[in-house]
């Protein structure tokens, strides 16, 4: 529980809410632009530090940072308040791209992207946060769109800067280009993002802290092992992770149902709303995050495009995400009324990715692109959504927690999606391209070192039949992955028959609480202050 500092009441304008949601954009757009820009440099940071046998965990290091501080972000948001948390955001993500652009081995790459995870984590929980503190929510809908806005602006400009800098530049440039995003950002922050801070009135949960973040570390671990050819789930380290998966779960369970203030309420999971929200979140993640993650390098190696146009055809999924995320938001402003999106969100993007399931080294790009922009209309029926109906089902004192929790097991989703599926992909990439090269004449030394260093501009020094080999080998990898995630969409669509439709709130979170006034009596005392 917490307390506001002692002060006259924020007045909620709507010229202040703008205000304070142009430090949102700003945030989101550094969140979302970085995310962009890796996925289309990947192949070549891989070709360059090495480590093609393991690039999944250049996501999956990240995923695994934001999923473990999204509660924690939550959490101390709802207790402390989300301004200073929200800088410490922006500053830590902006250090941590500095490490990624001076890394000079393939790990220490991989650190400071989990770094990276750990500000990332707190740009998207917050922001969502406080846009249920400022905007009710049967208002919030009509601010879904230029937040689409702004992650479509991001995958439009990420790719195409990362494809530049990696043609053009050197990949570190897909780092250092944050930097003066993340100074821009924290900037207009710490002016425009006015907000009460606020004192806690009972002990932090650090017991709870500890244990989420050791079962979430533990399952990430248990199921990347499991899928990695060089242990398996038959070996007794990939169990050892699973004992501790169980153990630290039992624990946080123990320790939250005795927690003064905890990190995760358990009383969340008796509202059957947020439970039925929160499950689709979970199961899209898992097959969204797999089905982007590795795209771009499918595109780069399967198809022989370079950077730059890969980055490109990943621009009609952007235009879909932002299209449906524009007209679902108005809609719901101006009927109040939310289920009919997430039901018809999990078709099409089923649909997409069925479609997905085609794709071979002899795909046209064009096509491609097609299935690509399915797919994100489809997301952008649910992304935005989901967490709206979350945020309406809870009382307004843990808005911030329940966001973030509804945010954890998406990202969890995400995680255990790109682990998996990642891992399969890798491993069936790296079996493939070590029989090209040894079928080529290199020893087996050479073979697995050869499989752990192509980058997608040696492709053209090779000789043609092992040029063609190796695209073969990609398609034959990543192609089949989706049929596996296309059970997951169906789940999805179960789900979102199940949700069911409540009023949506008509106050802010911040009035609610009563840390602020809003509505006309904000306006009006605002008009008076000016005035005098």
């Amino acid at each position: 529980m917490s307390e506001p500092d002692s002060g006259p009441k924020l007045l909620l304008t709507q010229r202040r809410v703008w205000i304070i949601f142009s430090a949102l954009i700003a945030g989101m757009l550094l969140a979302s632009l970085d995310q962009t820009i890796v996925s289309t440099a990947m192949p070549t940071i891989v070709g360059d530090l090495g480590g093609v046998e393991h690039q999944a965990w250049i996501t999956t290091a990240y995923l695994l940072a934001t999923t473990i501080v999204m509660p924690i972000y939550g959490k101390f948001g709802d207790v402390l308040g989300r301004r200073r948390l929200f800088l410490v955001a922006i500053a830590l993500f902006t250090l941590a791209s500095i490490g990624c652009a001076l890394a000079g081995d393939f790990w220490t790459f991989v650190t400071f992207r989990a770094a990276q995870g750990l500000g990332g984590g707190g740009l998207m929980i917050l922001s969502q946060a406080i846009i249920a503190d400022i905007v009710p929510a049967s208002e919030r809908g009509k601010y879904l769109g230029p937040l689409g806005g702004i992650f479509g602006l991001a995958a439009v400009g990420g790719p195409l800067l990362g494809g530049f800098f990696v043609d053009h530049l050197s990949w570190h440039w897909a780092f250092y280009i944050n930097v003066p995003v993340g100074i821009i950002a924290f900037a207009i922050t710490y002016f425009a993002l006015t907000l009460p801070n606020k004192r806690a009135t009972q002990p932090l949960d650090i017991p709870g802290v500890v244990l989420l973040a050791a079962a979430t570390t533990s399952l990430i671990f248990f199921t990347d092992f499991g899928g990695d050819a060089a242990h398996g789930w038959s070996a007794p380290e990939t169990w050892m992770w699973g004992a501790g998966l169980v153990v630290a779960a039992g624990l946080f369970v123990f320790a939250e149902s005795r927690a003064t203030d905890p990190i995760i309420p358990l009383s969340l999971f008796r509202n059957p709303i947020f439970i039925n929200a929160t499950a689709i979140g979970l199961v899209l993640g898992l097959s969204m995050f797999s089905a982007l993650g590795f795209l771009p390098t499918f595109l780069q190696m399967s198809t022989g495009t370079s950077a730059a146009v890969s980055g490109m055809a990943m621009l009609p999924m952007m235009a879909g995400l932002m299209l449906t995320s524009i007209v679902s938001g108005r809609r719901i402003t101006k009927t109040g009324r939310y289920k009919l999106f997430p039901i018809l969100g999990t078709i099409v993007t089923g649909i997409g990715m069925v479609a997905m399931t085609s794709l071979s080294a002899e795909t046209p790009v064009w096509l491609l692109c097609a299935f690509l922009f399915v797919f994100g209309a489809g997301l952008g029926l649910i992304m935005q959504v989901v967490v709206l109906v979350v945020q309406n089902s809870v009382s307004p004192s843990v808005i911030g927690t329940a966001t973030s929790t509804n945010n954890y097991f998406r990202e969890v989703g995400g995680a255990l999606g790109t682990s998996v599926f990642g891992t399969i992909f890798s491993t069936r990439l790296t079996e493939n391209l070590k029989v090209i090269f040894a079928g080529a004449g290199a020893s087996p030394e050479q073979a697995q070192s050869a499989a752990g260093s192509v980058a997608p501009s040696a492709l053209e020094q090779l000789p043609a039949p092992i040029k063609d080999a190796i695209v073969g080998a990609y398609a034959d990898a990543l192609a089949p992955v989706f049929w596996y995630l296309v059970p997951f969409i169906g789940v999805a669509f179960l789900l979102a028959l199940l949700l069911k439709q409540i009023p949506l709130s008509e106050v802010a979170g911040l009035v609610a609480r009563g840390e602020a006034i809003g509505g006309e009596e904000a306006e009006a005392l605002e008009a008076a202050r000016r005035s005098s």
